[in-house]
């Protein structure tokens, strides 16, 4: 049995805020949306594409008649605040109609097409509020997008008498979601799908998403380790730190960090693959920064990597390309070999002239780790490429040859980290607390109204939560055609670092001086009690975007 320590026995008797405009008897406005001009998307979900926005008003609607059941799905990596979307959710629910049901599908979309699932009440409920987390039920990655998985889901709901679906997750899932409200609707199936905006990358946002849930307690938590680290590099004096931080396509985690904590360097993907900047190009800026810093008498600092910077580095993204497509032709011919050397070489021979040079100069546990980390597709797993280490070893390299020509003359001790599952299970802040509360309130009016093919929306985020305006959107609005696995599907797009965005205006302004100075910033651990500008506060990122 999991023990509650004392700081879980406070939270508990935390009461989230809501919007002053959400209660049982608020009233729906529906808003047309701007016609959009994507008619392959519109043909694809004819049944969902062309609803309008939705906002929830103070009102006096009147209490249902017949109670709701409700399903509920945790889908994907785990996020701060999960716990919450279905406390709001359940509060929502039973305040519509006394009577209502909430079953809780285990271990994620696996748990609705197998119908696992148990029913969620007041008692098991009440010592998961304000946790972090996903274990009240589990998560999964198991993806609903075959003809087969909307079936099984369909005969699922229909076996358990439900009436609506919500799918709390990222952009995948939430694509899914959106799938599947499209195919209840087509196939007259009484199943309303209403999705949640979950991710602590950051990257499922738009015009009516401001944030999804999780990131603002992730980069909190990230950034007082990074601050942390910063208090003893200062103290120390003598290591350079290089620091993954999680975040798999965007870079909004690195980039928030470095608002709050104003690390010596920062790479930003997006801005990396723009300027198409080689590998050598990234490691002569570090290197010359560390230099630079040494001369002053600093040779100490901080470099904080997104995740998924080698796929965002033109020459890499091509050689992983080349990789994936040699491995997939050649896979008897690889797997045959016994050692290493001669895989790597094996390797190396069907690569491009310019793909095989960057190949062998990479070092041999990178080259080793993109030929045998591979993911069940075949296909290179740059999540778990030890990116930090690569540019550790490659700036020792070359800080030895700016030795050797006399332009370095101290001593460079590097410090490898990678933060990542530290924020994604952690004690969600007030504000996610609030957010992903209000997010399941909002879900549960939805489903009253009867919508489907929704993802809730909470808007003007950086007011007080009273003054927050709850509601959804159509998600297939959100869709884009990408190829996956060689082929065009609807997916809702991620949102990548904007370089012309003010969060990055604003980093840009200031990182020439922060390479140079050490000016370090503490932001310290999350506080949950106290005055409202330390608790409350939302992320710098979401300030900047809101006052623009």
């Amino acid at each position: 049995m999991i023990q509650q320590s004392a700081l879980a026995q406070a939270r508990s008797a935390y009461r989230p805020k809501l919007p002053a405009s959400l209660s049982a008897a608020s009233t729906a406005k529906q808003t047309p949306l701007p016609t959009s001009s994507n008619s392959e998307i519109r043909a694809l979900f004819s049944n969902t594409f062309d609803l309008p926005a939705v906002t929830f008003e103070k009102g006096s609607a009147p209490a249902a008649a017949s109670p709701i059941r409700v399903g509920v799905i945790l889908s994907g990596g785990p996020a701060p605040g999960g716990h919450n979307v279905i406390a709001g959710l359940f509060d929502a629910i039973k305040s519509i109609h006394p009577e209502s049901s909430l079953i809780g599908f285990l271990n994620g979309p696996d748990g609705l097409l197998t119908n696992k699932g148990i029913e969620i009440d007041a008692k098991l409920l009440e010592s998961y509020r304000n946790t972090g987390g996903f274990d009240i039920i589990g998560s999964g990655r198991t993806k609903l997008e075959s003809h087969e998985d909307f079936l099984k889901a369909l005969e699922t709901a229909k076996s358990r008498n439900l009436t609506s679906l919500v799918v709390i997750g990222g952009d995948d899932s939430n694509s899914n979601a959106s799938k599947l409200a499209e195919f209840a609707k087509a196939n007259d199936a009484p199943l309303c799908v209403v999705g949640v905006p979950k991710t602590i990358d950051g990257d499922l946002r738009g015009e009516h998403i401001e944030t999804s849930f999780g990131f603002d307690t992730a980069s909190k938590v990230y950034s007082d380790l990074i601050g942390n680290i910063q208090r003893d590099a200062i103290s120390a004096r003598k290591y350079w730190h290089f620091i993954k931080l999680m975040g798999r396509s965007a870079s909004h985690i690195a980039l928030e960090c470095a608002l709050q904590t104003h690390p010596n360097i920062t790479l930003i993907s997006e801005e990396v693959a723009e300027r198409g900047l080689t590998l050598k190009q990234i490691v002569d800026q570090i290197a010359e920064t560390v230099a630079h810093r040494a001369a002053n008498g600093e040779k100490f600092g901080t470099v904080l990597i997104p995740e998924g910077l080698i796929e965002f580095v033109p020459e890499m993204g091509a050689l992983i390309g080349e990789l994936n497509d040699t491995l997939a032709h050649h896979g008897d011919a690889f797997n045959a070999l016994e050692t290493l050397p001669q895989k790597r070489e094996f390797v190396a021979a069907k690569l491009t002239a310019a793909a095989a040079s960057l190949y062998r100069s990479l070092p041999d546990d990178i080259a080793n780790q993109l030929i045998l980390d591979r993911d069940p597709h075949g296909n290179v797993q740059v999540a778990r490429i030890d990116t930090q280490r690569l540019l550790i070893d490659l700036v020792e390299a070359r800080l030895k040859e700016m030795k050797a020509a006399g332009t370095y003359k101290a001593s460079f001790s590097p410090q490898p980290h990678y933060f990542g599952y530290e924020g994604r299970c952690a004690v969600p802040s007030n504000f996610d607390a609030d957010y992903t509360y209000t997010l399941g309130f909002t879900a549960a009016l939805l489903l009253r109204e009867g919508l489907t093919g929704y993802i809730c929306s909470v808007r003007g985020l950086t007011k007080p939560a009273a003054d927050w305006q709850a509601g959804g959107i159509p998600m297939a609005q959100m869709m884009n055609m990408e190829r996956r696995h060689g082929k065009m599907v609807p997916v809702i797009k991620k949102a990548l670092v904007e370089l012309d965005g003010p969060a990055f205006k604003e980093f840009e302004k200031h990182r020439a001086s922060w390479a140079k100075e050490t000016q370090y910033a503490f932001p310290g651990p999350i506080q949950y009690f106290g005055p409202p500008e330390v608790c409350d506060r939302p992320t710098t990122t979401l300030e900047l975007e809101s006052a623009k």
